[in-house]
């Protein structure tokens, strides 16, 4: 019996072979179905590629203006104030904590 299957074994490996990469083309992780997941997140690296060139130009507005040559008084003493913790005794501080609560 096994004489006679011999001629076979490499057709059904090849068959074996062509199947697995069919479901693999089908449902992979780059497969045709699963191009809905991959739009979904292309959005939100859009999206944050978006946020973070928006983060870059106001710290590169602020480095900006923060240069000898361009000081802006006030964007030095807001800078001072933020990194020594200190405040104008005119100023009205308020203390927002950093988790919302949860109720």
């Amino acid at each position: 019996m096994l004489e006679r299957m011999k001629p076979y074994r490499v057709t059904l490996v090849l068959l074996l072979l062509v199947a697995y990469l069919g479901v693999q083309a089908l449902t992979g992780e780059r497969g045709l179905l699963s191009g809905h997941e991959r739009d979904v997140l292309l959005e939100q690296r859009a999206s944050q590629l978006a946020h973070l060139t928006e983060q870059r130009r106001d710290l590169e507005t602020r480095v900006r203006y923060l240069r000898s040559d361009s000081l802006s008084k006030d964007l030095l003493e807001e800078r001072a104030r933020a990194v020594l913790g200190f405040s104008d005794p005119r100023d009205y501080v308020i203390h927002v904590p950093s988790q919302p609560v949860q109720s």
